[in-house]
């Protein structure tokens, strides 16, 4: 497992609360976490909510299959 660090990754989700994130795909001119990240590699990430002012940074680790981000 490798620390990956890329540009132009990006995907929707709709998990809430604490634990696993469930990735649900690449926003348009993007591409998906599998792609720019690769399965079981660690990189940065921030999750942002469309409407709200909340976020979340961190360093997480991909699985091996790219479904989930933890």
């Amino acid at each position: 497992m490798a620390l990956i660090i890329n540009d132009r990754v990006k995907e929707t989700t709709t998990t809430t609360g604490t634990g696993a994130v469930t990735l649900a795909g690449a926003v348009d001119g993007f591409e998906t976490f599998g792609a720019g990240i690769g399965n079981s590699n660690e990189t940065f990430y921030c999750i942002a909510h469309r409407s709200l002012s909340e976020f979340e940074v961190g360093r997480g680790t991909l699985n091996g299959s790219s479904s989930t981000l933890t």
